[in-house]
């Protein structure tokens, strides 16, 4: 049996095929959300992002902070130590070709009686292979005479397996320099010898005769330059997508310095 619709459910069933027809021409959008997503491109927005595709953004961005924070920090505490290192690295690469001209200052004077036997005594306690500071009241005396050549041998270890004579050895960075004290006459005899700024940086860049606090330094500004490779490597990871030449120059970071190795140095 037919049934007879009133007028309020015809109009309902007509916005409701009108709204199926729109949505067809449009592609299959809903109207009110096409007309929205298109208000927003029109503006100049882009269309809200599913859910799903939040979460590798949030992650991607959070390695980017992180990355770009140690990358900076590293460099930042290791700038002026590379660049030190980098100059120095030419100039021990062209040592030979580089002239200096070695500056060589000496002194000379003696103990006094006392000194001469608080040096026996000392001499008699310390074992003849030993490396022991000379005794304090001996180690002014010898200053006073080696501050001539700007020497101070106290608190340096003295070589005293000579029977004839106690050696310290002063050397230091771009540097000779000893003090030597006869065991019999008490005579000092000092000599120091600078080999210019040159041979000082060079020494800087090998830690040769550079103490304790040089030794730590070195080791933390290695540190920081790997902190700050590592992170510039998975920088060119995230970016190596829209910069193709990105591995082919990592890659020729490796093999140039391989290949002069495994070929070039006899």
């Amino acid at each position: 049996m037919d049934t007879v619709l009133d007028k309020g459910e015809a109009r309902l069933i007509g916005r409701k095929d009108a709204a199926e027809a729109a949505v067809a021409e449009r592609g299959g959008e809903t109207p009110g959300v096409g007309t929205a997503r298109r208000a927003r491109c029109a503006k100049g927005g882009a269309p809200r992002p599913a859910p799903g595709a939040k979460r590798p953004r949030k992650a991607r961005a959070f390695w980017l902070k992180q990355l770009h924070t140690w990358h900076w920090i590293s460099a930042a505490v290791s700038l002026a130590g590379m660049a030190l290192f980098a100059l120095t690295g030419i100039t021990l690469n062209h040592a030979a070709s580089i002239g200096a001209q070695p500056v060589v200052t000496q002194a000379s004077g003696r103990l006094s009686e006392a000194d001469r036997a608080r040096l026996s005594e000392e001499s008699a306690r310390v074992a003849a292979d030993s490396v022991a500071p000379l005794p304090g009241d001996v180690a002014r005396a010898v200053g006073a005479v080696t501050a001539a050549v700007h020497l101070d041998p106290a608190g340096h270890a003295a070589d005293w397996s000579d029977p004839e004579e106690i050696y310290v050895a002063m050397p230091g960075p771009g540097r000779d320099a000893w003090v030597s004290i006869d065991r019999q006459t008490g005579a000092i005899a000092a000599e120091r010898t600078e080999r210019g700024w040159i041979s000082y940086l060079n020494d800087l860049h090998k830690g040769r005769n550079t103490g304790t606090a040089w030794a730590w330094f070195i080791d933390l500004f290695a540190g920081a330059c790997v902190i700050f490779t590592l992170t510039g490597f998975f920088l060119l990871h995230l970016h190596a997508r829209h910069r193709p030449s990105t591995w082919p120059l990592v890659a020729a970071s490796f093999v140039v310095p391989l290949v002069l190795a495994l070929f070039f140095i006899h």
